[in-house]
């Protein structure tokens, strides 16, 4: 089995190559990006330390004949080039016309929407395509299934993760670069903070602008307030899990936090901010926008005692409103997000390379990747027995 890293220096696609040479589960992983130097050095490293062969080739995206040509030897593609919604679609398409199995971390919900329009054609060639299998979307999904099988008719679901809440006061930043460039994934949550994102209302799909405040009361007397962000969830959960009520994806977010988000969001809208310059100011805030955050998340609520990762589903059981939520394990879901999103790429891969396991289409990771198995193997990732807690009871 041969496997194609895009992407592979980058921060998460450095951490899943890293856990896929080390499981030695396949023959051969090739790092691909456009700085071949760096593929290079992270080939020789892996390639010293497992007994998985690993070299390293150039792939500029961008270049539809040289991404063809490089994916026409691979088995499956592993896709970490972001931002999604500038490249996902086109690396997506390159797989299905090579007929390369396929599976990235995109979590912009506009691209997913476009890339499951290409289920059709996957089918046609062949191709099991998953998207969005990394923390959230990905876990994220998981855990929103396993808190929905316990009820017998679903109304809302939401999943949750930590921005700021988590965070130790010395972690990375993981929206910049050492020089101080915004990483694709700051640009991503710039994209998802501004304009409108989807959610969903009354069991339909609708567009609504993003930070809005989720109040939410949780068993285990856990009770707070997060906020929504675009993300593809909503998208996928309406379709696999059908919620007659709600659904969104949801920040947990320090009110000064929200409260600078919330600033930025609406300069963004105004066009006084592109997702670059944002995002620069989220890694390196201004005096004056900083104390103004301060002051005015006296007005924004707080987590509370929210889970920091989590998906909570709210319907009927046995004919009583319930609430079903599935939390995970903080050390397995560590506040490095580039551990965070990379292993569990790594180990959605890990299925995939199972042929019963591949059914051709183009999916999100609820209806590709075994919630058991996954969990199991991050489990035994992480040294522990178990890494989902679960905890149910009457709706608040």
């Amino acid at each position: 089995m041969r496997v194609i890293a895009l992407g592979g220096p980058g921060a998460m696609g450095a951490v899943a190559a890293r856990v896929t040479a080390l499981r030695g589960d396949i023959d051969e992983l090739v790092i691909a990006d456009r700085d071949l130097a760096a593929a290079e050095l992270l080939a020789a490293q892996l390639d010293s330390q497992s007994s998985t062969h690993v070299s390293a080739t150039r792939v500029d995206v961008t270049d539809t004949a040289m991404l063809r040509a490089a994916l026409d030897d691979a088995d499956i593609v592993v896709n970490t080039v972001g931002p999604y919604y500038r490249f996902g679609l086109a690396v997506l398409q390159a797989a299905i016309e090579t007929r390369t199995h396929y599976i990235d971390i995109c979590d912009d919900w506009e691209p997913t929407i476009e890339m499951l329009a290409l289920d059709g054609s996957a089918r046609e060639a062949g191709v099991c395509a998953v998207v969005g299998m990394g923390a959230s979307p990905g876990v994220s999904n998981l855990l929103a299934t396993h808190a929905a099988r316990e009820l017998d008719a679903l109304e809302d679901i939401y999943t949750a993760w930590p921005v700021d809440v988590a965070q130790p006061a010395n972690s990375d930043d993981p929206f910049a670069t050492p020089d101080g460039n915004p990483t694709a994934a700051a640009l991503h949550w710039m994209q998802q903070i501004s304009g409108t994102v989807a959610v969903v209302r009354s069991g339909a799909l609708t567009h609504e602008p993003p930070l809005q405040a989720i109040q939410l009361g949780l068993p285990g007397d856990r009770a707070g307030t997060a906020y929504t962000v675009g993300h593809p969830e909503p998208i996928t959960l309406s379709r696999t899990l059908r919620p007659t009520g709600a659904s969104a994806n949801l920040m947990l977010l320090k009110p000064a936090t929200a409260a600078y988000l919330d600033a930025i969001r609406r300069d963004i809208d105004r066009g006084l901010l592109t997702n670059d310059t944002a995002a620069r100011l989220v890694h390196k805030p201004t005096l004056v926008r900083g104390m103004r955050a301060l002051w005015q998340g006296r007005q924004y609520a707080t987590a509370g005692t929210l889970p920091h990762f989590f998906a909570a589903a709210t319907g009927r059981k046995a004919g009583r409103p319930w609430t079903s939520v599935a939390h995970i394990d903080p050390i397995a879901m560590p506040p490095d997000m580039a551990e965070a999103t990379g292993v569990p790429l790594a180990l959605g891969l890990s299925q995939l390379l199972v042929d019963s396991a591949r059914t051709p289409g183009v999916h999100p990771p609820e209806t590709a990747i075994d919630p058991a198995v996954f969990f199991s193997d991050l489990a035994a990732h992480v040294g522990r027995d178990s890494v989902v807690v679960a905890e149910q009871g009457p709706a608040a």
